[in-house]
């Protein structure tokens, strides 16, 4: 893998973001000069600066980068790089292994998701190959690690707030929690990782662990040590019912429950072999569970 070099210039889409804002840390100390786009006003950082806008329109975007990085949702990107507005020598996107899990998923919203994913690699990876460019998506599994995080956050908030969380007995399906600054670094990698160039890669957390496990690791961390229940599978689901009517489980339907069972293990040995990918166990504390201020 080539040495980094320094004095490169960056734009980057979702800088902002619970993946963004380690991803711009590492530009900066890695001697590149970072433009991220914004749809509000930023605090200043060294190295970065900050553009108005988003990608329905940003003004001050310049017309050539050495790179450019996204961290939000890829068909918006996608769209966006199709039209060659910034010329660039490599393109990394992060994008979700959704791609794979919600494809044959019962609920249609969450199969087209995945759709919505697939079609935004594939154009992504045309245009890219059109104008000669290396392009890369990064798939992360499930996101955890500056309480902005929809699902482990949550967890840790809904279990604060009932002193206990609740799971059925068979949620024992695998997860592979990663932390936000490991994918920072896989990014970083990748700019640099010529094998890279027109592939998609998973990026699991360091660890496989039951679904169970997982959240009674958050539970842990937490100041108040919420109880972990759990319960049979058939009176868990006929408590869902009320729950999900009394706002404690929006969000939560029946294919989530389902996957609850699955193990959800992606290969992180293509993402190793290519850029040293290498993520760390999944050992949580609160701070990564508490919302910025």
């Amino acid at each position: 893998m080539a040495a980094p070099r320094v004095g490169r210039t960056a734009l980057v889409f979702g800088g902002s973001g619970q993946i963004g804002r380690p991803l711009l840390a590492r530009l900066a100390d890695a001697g590149w000069e970072a433009r991220a786009v914004s749809r509000h006003a930023q605090p200043a950082a060294e190295g970065v600066r900050w553009l108005r806008g988003d990608l329905a329109g940003c003004h001050d975007l310049p017309a050539q980068v050495d790179a450019i990085l996204s961290c939000g949702p890829l068909d918006a990107f996608a769209a966006w790089f199709a039209r060659g507005e910034v010329a660039c020598g490599r393109v990394v996107a992060f994008g979700s292994t959704s791609v794979e899990v919600k494809q044959a998923s019962a609920d249609a919203a969450e199969r087209d998701v995945a759709r919505r994913l697939r079609e935004a690699e594939a154009r992504l990876f045309e245009a890219a190959a059109a104008r000669g460019i290396g392009a890369t998506v990064l798939r992360p599994t499930l996101v955890y690690g500056v309480g902005r995080d929809a699902t482990l956050t949550r967890i840790a908030a809904l279990a604060q707030r009932l002193h206990g969380f609740a799971l059925p007995a068979d949620a024992t399906g695998l997860r592979q929690p990663v932390h936000v600054d490991d994918l920072a670094a896989a990014a970083m990698a990748c700019l640099d990782a010529g094998d890279a160039h027109a592939k998609a890669y998973a990026l699991p957390g360091g660890e496989s662990l039951a679904y169970r496990e997982m959240v009674r690791r958050v539970l842990a961390t937490l100041p108040s040590q919420p109880r972990l229940v759990v319960l049979p599978p058939p009176l868990f689901r006929a408590l869902l019912a009320p729950a999900r009517l009394a706002g404690l489980a929006a969000g939560f339907n029946d294919a989530a429950l389902a996957r609850m069972r699955e193990d959800l293990v992606f290969d992180a040995a293509p993402a190793h072999r290519d850029f040293g990918y290498a993520p760390r166990p999944f050992v949580p504390d609160a701070a990564m569970f508490t919302p910025p201020a």
